[in-house]
């Protein structure tokens, strides 16, 4: 019988190893094309609010599943990509009335339930694509819908995000040095790390002195940011890891020059997840307002 495809992709992988960038800007062009698209669609969307914010974060989350799903092959691919939808159509709907509990139960069964799908080998992993996928529409969708401060959260996380990519990947390349860990990002430096963190929780800092004033542009929410961005450093690594295992070196090839949907919103994915829980967990009038309101 046939291997499956992560199967194939891996061996294939083994025998070559992912090389290291050369460190220069020749793909600069394509990303900067790409990325200044993709950055119109998202402002866009969070200006407009309501039903085109939330339609725009529930295709991006149906793009996450879809690729993760295919990413790591197995049985039944099809039928996984439809209990990943419809988790992704409950995270969003949930998110939307700020119902963090059944929220996570829909995704949990769903989960458990693509994961039956998948077979014994890729039971955990087709489960947690689900969680990956929801856990990133809900996050967006309850932080957006949040009064008077959504939008603030949401400007605040792409400031955040955006900044700590942008910085890490001239300050990796400009600045070198060691490497953060080469067996899971091989072109990911020390320096470019800790460029883009400290300037994403700088900017992040900015956007909400521009957005709200001085009086919520506090060191408390610096050190939120500076929380925010390293979770989006993590979440990059750990998108990295999971094509590391599975022998591929992009989700899919749908971003010209980025390569997937999951390639650009590992980081956001983790630091909305974050900045949703933090919100969530200190109990403020809202959940954005929980970000802001030391």
């Amino acid at each position: 019988m046939t291997a499956d495809r992560g199967e194939r992709t891996m061996s294939r992988a083994e025998k070559a190893p992912v090389r290291a960038p050369s460190g220069g800007f020749a793909d600069l062009g394509p990303r900067v094309a790409s990325a200044v698209a993709m950055v119109v669609a998202a402002l866009g969307a969070l200006y407009v609010g309501g039903d085109v914010f939330a339609l725009f974060w529930l295709a991006a989350a149906f793009a996450v599943n879809w690729e993760w799903q295919g990413l790591i092959g197995g049985a039944r691919r099809s039928a996984r990509i439809a209990v990943g939808g419809a988790a992704v159509a409950a995270a969003t709907a949930f998110g939307r009335v700020a119902m963090p509990g059944a929220a996570l139960l829909a995704i949990a069964l769903l989960a458990l339930a693509n994961g039956a799908l998948a077979g014994a080998e890729r039971r955990l992993w087709a489960a947690t694509g689900v969680v990956y996928a929801g856990a990133l529409a809900f996050s967006v969708c309850l932080l957006r819908e949040s009064p008077d401060l959504g939008a603030l959260a949401i400007a605040f996380l792409f400031a955040v995000v955006w900044g700590t990519d942008i910085f890490a990947y001239f300050g990796g390349r400009l600045i070198g040095g060691p490497k953060l860990w080469p067996r899971v990002s091989a072109g990911k430096t020390w320096s470019g790390t800790i460029t883009g963190v400290l300037s994403g929780a700088l900017l992040g800092l900015a956007a909400v002195y521009f957005g709200a004033g001085p009086r919520l542009a506090t060191w408390q929410v610096f050190l939120v940011g500076l929380a925010a961005a390293g979770f989006s450093q993590v979440g990059d690594l750990f998108e990295s890891s999971v094509k590391r295992r599975f022998g591929v070196k992009d989700s899919s090839a749908l971003i010209p020059g980025h390569g997937g949907v999951m390639d650009r919103l590992d980081g956001f994915l983790f630091a909305g997840v974050f900045a949703a829980a933090v919100g969530l967990l200190r109990g403020a009038p809202s959940v954005a307002a929980g970000l802001f309101f030391w």
